[in-house]
């Protein structure tokens, strides 16, 4: 892994493969409500970014894989650095839904 990678965006749609491999696996929306309810990854939960806190309804175990995506793969950038220092261990940013190819859930 190079230096420059840091600045490659996360692929969702490799990240839902990685996804659906992962036994126990959640996938977090961390959009608005409104945004989850226009359009969604199918199985995804939705924990906004500002209520991040509120996961421990999602999982309390530290060491579920968690692949978290927004819009863009801002928020779920900020959302899976403020997760891992609440202590999850399996945390993966896997960008935005804007870029998604697959059908979404209303």
């Amino acid at each position: 892994m190079g230096f420059f990678n840091i600045f490659k965006s996360a692929d969702i749609n490799q990240g839902l493969k990685e996804y659906e491999n992962t036994p126990g696996a959640v996938l977090l929306d961390v959009r608005t409500p409104q945004e989850y309810k226009e359009g969604h990854v199918p199985k995804s939960r939705n924990v906004p970014l500002q209520s991040i806190r509120d996961i421990k309804t999602v999982t309390d175990k530290m060491d579920t894989p968690l692949f978290v995506y927004c819009y863009s793969g801002g928020r779920s950038r900020q959302a899976a650095g403020m997760l891992e220092r609440m202590g999850y261990s399996d945390v993966r940013n896997i960008g935005g839904i804007s870029a998604y190819t697959g059908k979404v859930e209303r």
